[in-house]
This record gives C-alpha cells, structure tokens and sequence, in this order.
C-alpha cells in the first residue's frame, strides 16, 4: 500500500483541504481523526470531533481503542486500499497511525504549508478561534444523528478540476472546542468605517459590507472632499492598502477583496 502522510497544526485547515489533495495526487482514502474516508464517503470509523474532551479525541484519533482499530482495518481489507492519506497534528501522529494500522511504513510526507497559502492557514487560524469551527470531510447525512446538535451548517461540495464531485463536507463545532471568541459582524464594519473615516480624502463613509464567507470581502461606499487635485487612482488603493493592513494588524489575515465605491463628491464642511 502506498501511505502517505499530511500534517501540520490543529486549525490550519487540513481537513478543508484533505478531499482535493488526495485526489490531485490520486490517493484512494483519508484517515483524519479516526474516520476511514473513501472516494469522499465515511466507511468505517468513529470521529475524533464526537468526543467529550481534547483527551479522548486524541486517543480516538490515533486508534487507542482496540475495536475501533480493528473495525478500520477490517475496513481498508474489504474496500481493498492500495493508497491512503493519514492526516494528523505531526509527523509523529501519522507514524503512530500507520503503526495501529499496520499499513506499513510512510513513503511520503507532506506538510498543510506544500497545500494552503499562509494567507488560507491564517484564516483557517482565525477562523477557528473566534468561531470554533472543525471541519469534517464527509456528507452531512453521513454525521450521526446523536451529533445534529452540534453541527453548525452544511459544508460544500468538492469538485475536481474536471468538475466531477469528489465529496462534501460538514462543518461541526465539537464538546471540546469551549474555548473561542465570538467577534460579531458588526466590529468589523466598525473597524473598517473608522479606518476609511481617517483618510484625508474622505468626507463621509455612506457605508460598509462585511461578507465572511468562503472569501473574506469588504465592499465600502464613500464619499470624497472636493478638490480632487490628485491622482484619484493611486489614492483610492492607498486607502485599501490602509484598510488591509489595519484589518491584518487586529485580525491576523488578509482580506481576500476591498472594493471600495466612490458615490459622491462634496466640499467639506466647516
């Protein structure tokens, strides 16, 4: 069998991205936190995301319990495995998944830096800190029905490059993810207002959108001061260069777009 391995630190957005990955480098099955993935579909196993605390998470993510061990095993014998993709938080977990396992040695190692962009990795950091989201890459209707009451929504549907469905994913929020910080919509629109407000340009922010979603993006409606004896162009992406790095400086990832829309023009009142 042919074992492969990817790692890297818990929020970065491995399991975002197992289902693409495994197919570009044609790797049949995902193990990721104790489930058995198959062509996109949950096979065997039980999450790691159903338990109660880090610990036993950790313990059913790398096979510790003989049963469930041995159900994943007797699993990749009768969907016959010829290659798999073992995620884990290091080098270290991977290793000691192959062991339970008994696959064999690891050929290679990739690491969540070779797949993601810095800017992705810290967004999926934020992302998981401020909303506690985990990502599970299988289909909703493949989430056991004792875990409804934590799922937070629907993921999406993966695509290949040639458009043909390679899975789904289910976006949950664990028993043991207590710990995050709730940043209503709201402080962003009040960040990226004031920062605007501050430029020399500007008389008057009509308003701002704030949409985070799979891209994080700002579309901001603004008013100018006469007179316009500038270049209009390179003062405008001062502004979204001032908005970026006010948002990164507080936030700790880049905005994925700014538009910015001009809707008037008026002389400054004294």
């Amino acid at each position: 069998m042919k074992v492969c391995s990817l790692s890297g630190a818990s929020g970065t957005g491995k399991s975002t991205s197992a289902l693409v990955f495994a197919h570009k480098v044609e790797l049949d099955a995902i193990i990721d936190d104790g489930l058995l993935i198959v062509n996109g579909v949950k096979v065997a196993g039980i999450s790691a995301k159903f338990e109660k605390n880090t610990i036993t998470a950790v313990r059913r993510a790398i096979f510790s319990d003989n049963k469930h061990c041995e159900e994943v095993k007797k699993a990749l014998d009768t969907y016959k495995v010829q290659s798999i993709l073992l995620i884990g938080t290091s080098d270290k977990m991977t290793k000691n998944i192959a062991q339970r396992l008994d696959l064999g040695p690891i050929d290679t190692f990739y690491y969540v830096e070779d797949i993601r962009s810095q800017k992705e990795i810290q967004k999926a950091r934020f992302v998981r800190g401020t909303q506690g989201k985990h990502v599970m890459p299988i289909p909703y209707r493949q989430v056991e029905q004792n875990f409804f009451k934590r799922l937070i929504q629907r993921g999406k549907e993966i695509f290949s490059p040639k458009r043909e469905k390679i899975g789904e994913t289910t976006i949950v929020r664990p028993d043991f993810q207590q710990e995050y910080i709730d940043i209503e919509k709201q402080v962003y629109v009040q960040l990226i207002t004031y920062c605007c407000a501050q430029e020399a340009i500007v008389n008057k922010v009509e308003h701002v959108q704030f949409l985070m979603e799979e891209h994080v993006q700002t579309n901001i409606i603004v008013q100018l001061k006469m007179p316009i004896d500038y270049i209009l162009v390179d003062r405008l992406k001062s502004m979204q260069e001032a908005v970026q790095q006010s948002f990164y400086q507080h936030f700790g990832f880049e905005l994925d777009a700014i538009n910015i829309q001009i809707k008037s023009v008026e002389k400054k009142r004294k």
